[in-house]
């Protein structure tokens, strides 16, 4: 590992952090240190660190804002890569759009919006980047990134830079070609259309509206645990097993959702799981479902 990072240093692609505690870089505000945290400078710093990372053989994992991510308390052994400022631009042409990986999907939604473009308003309380939201093909109020991505630029595990297209991307509910791969999408080309702005605001207005009154925005968290299975809400299989509200440790199912887990302060990722496991198996034994995580559980526990 110390040739790595030497390699890392010499090659000055960004910040190179070694046992940077991650609970920071998380929305969950959960999670030990990482060996080695590096935060490249733009998508030609990230190409190079996952080349050196390549050569070496070392395996990595990414964080954009650290949604829907679970990091253990022990932490995660080898090398974090967290998208920077570097990868954190927006360029509108006409009604395409430009962004970064490391872009706020929210801040990408108010700003599309503000250009009188419609087509992002269901990711206005996604809280994510939009690397993450093109992996996991994020989504919400019926519509997700399938229906406005034109293409993708990802760097991929060997450090080569690749652009796909839509229909390349194999989009399925919260899935993309990227599953099961160690590729970083550096930026996404979405094709948006003119709409008008009033209208925009009015529908942003209600989606914003409705989460205040059914999320607990103001509280650390994930955004939704478990995924929806076919024909079902997970939250409503959560509430009716009588959930809404246990807790283990400081982990605490929503009283508000109950398909978000918030950390009511001082929670360890050993709480949420031991919670995450609690309610599979009572909705289970409840309704004979199996709720599957949307949350991704990284490092060692």
């Amino acid at each position: 590992m110390q040739q790595v990072i030497q390699q890392l240093l010499s090659a000055r692609v960004g910040k190179v952090l070694l046992d940077e505690t991650l609970a920071e870089y998380t929305t969950w505000k959960i999670g030990g240190p990482a060996d080695v945290l590096v935060i490249p400078d733009g998508t030609r710093e990230l190409a190079e660190t996952i080349r050196i990372l390549h050569r070496h053989g070392q395996s990595f994992q990414t964080i954009g804002r650290g949604s829907n991510m679970l990091i253990a308390d022990k932490g995660v052994r080898g090398v974090v890569v967290h998208l920077g400022r570097g990868l954190n631009y927006i360029r509108f042409d006409g009604n395409v759009v430009t962004a970064g990986g490391a872009v706020s999907l929210i801040t990408l939604s108010v700003k599309a919006a503000k250009e009188g473009l419609t087509g992002l308003e269901f990711a206005g309380g996604i809280p994510g980047t939009v690397g993450g939201a093109v992996y996991m093909n994020a989504g919400a109020h019926g519509s997700d990134m399938s229906r406005i991505l034109k293409e993708a630029e990802i760097v991929l595990e060997t450090g080569e830079t690749v652009r796909l297209r839509n229909d390349e991307m194999e989009f399925a509910y919260r899935h993309s070609w990227l599953h099961g791969r160690a590729g970083i999408v550096t930026e996404a080309v979405l094709e948006l259309a003119h709409g008008d702005r009033k209208e925009i605001a009015a529908t942003n207005a209600t989606y914003k509206e409705r989460r205040i009154q059914t999320q607990p925005l103001t509280l650390a968290c994930a955004g939704s645990t478990f995924r929806n299975p076919d024909g079902h809400y997970a939250a409503k299989l959560i509430e009716e097993a009588g959930l809404k509200g246990f807790r283990v440790g400081g982990a605490e199912v929503s009283k508000q959702h109950a398909n978000f887990i918030i950390n009511t302060g001082g929670a360890k990722a050993d709480d949420v799981l031991q919670l995450m496991d609690h309610i599979q198996r009572t909705v289970y034994e409840t309704f004979g479902i199996t709720l599957t995580p949307e949350v991704l559980v990284v490092g060692d526990r």
